[in-house]
């Protein structure tokens, strides 16, 4: 069918133009109401950030402020100064720094060697341990603090360090992310290291770590991450500061540890400790993030 010719005498527009410049302003509305959807998502997650960060930068007059300020009208770093001052904040995040950073090196170094195993050697129980490694992804670890606080009691290293990095490296997440991503390497790689004479150690540490930087960085932000914000154990575990972590020494100092006696709590130095707790896995995450979105798309499910 022709395009009709318009009064004017200008020439006609085909009907296969048409639709194809109609289906191209519904692509368009469609990606623009997504992006819409992913600004308001990003604001979202953003607004508390930007506000806990403007807030510990106000006088504790301006924060119970109606309406309230995303912007200070006058700057102070008065509520840091205090946390400081106060509190064994340092002593906290060195404890947290110390935790996390051993943890994480445990846990990398063992979830790679155990997800090698299951991935390349053939062994009776392999698939057992798999299931079960599996099965415990399900486990919530509410369900084991009463038995590791009872076991780490009888060992006599409560309230120690090795009561905060040692129940870290039983992650069977890193295990199953790092078996997963071995199954993708080609195992020619391996079979031409081992006619060269290479043996298991050698081809592990030779050929598959080296290929293995992505998933390693992803699992080293997972572990990071999730030791740096760890509460409920330590919580447990400790009971000085020889040994708090930042979060719990944060979680006690927010409740009613900010005021002085008798008064409410100060909320600008609660905010402060908070930005500063973050600041470093904030940091971590941002660091690693490339390696570790790398690490995720390339870890596909394979059995």
């Amino acid at each position: 069918m022709t395009a009709r010719r318009s009064a004017g005498g200008a020439r006609p527009v085909p009907a296969s133009a048409r639709a194809r410049s109609g289906c191209a302003a519904g692509k368009w509305g469609a990606a623009a109401a997504a992006h819409a959807v992913e600004i308001v998502c990003v604001l979202m997650f953003v607004a508390p950030i930007v506000w806990m960060i403007s807030t510990s930068l106000k006088p504790e007059g301006q924060i119970l402020s109606y309406p309230p300020l995303w912007i200070p009208r006058t700057w102070t770093l008065e509520n840091f100064q205090s946390v400081l001052a106060r509190f064994a904040f340092v002593r906290w995040t060195v404890n947290s720094i110390a935790v996390a950073v051993a943890a994480t090196a445990l846990v990398v170094a063992l979830d790679a060697m155990a997800g090698y195993a299951l991935a390349r050697f053939a062994f009776p129980g392999r698939s057992l341990i798999y299931q079960t490694i599996i099965a415990m992804l399900l486990v919530p670890i509410q369900v084991t603090v009463i038995p590791l606080f009872l076991v780490f009691a009888q060992m006599h290293a409560i309230d120690t360090y090795q009561a905060l990095i040692l129940p870290t490296t039983a992650n069977v997440t890193g295990v199953f992310l790092m078996r997963q991503f071995f199954l993708g390497i080609p195992a020619e790689l391996e079979e031409a290291a081992r006619i060269d004479g290479a043996g298991d150690f050698r081809i592990f540490s030779q050929v598959v770590l080296p290929l293995s930087r992505p998933v390693m960085a992803a699992v080293a932000a997972l572990t990071f991450v999730s030791s740096w914000n760890n509460f409920l154990w330590p919580l447990i575990a400790v009971s000085s500061d020889r040994a708090r972590t930042l979060p719990v020494g944060i979680a006690q100092y927010m409740g009613g540890h900010a005021g002085t006696s008798g008064s409410a709590p100060a909320f600008g130095p609660a905010l402060a400790s908070a930005v500063m707790a973050t600041a470093p896995a904030l940091v971590a995450f941002f660091l690693l993030q490339r390696y570790f979105t790398q690490g995720i798309t390339l870890t596909g499910i394979k059995g």
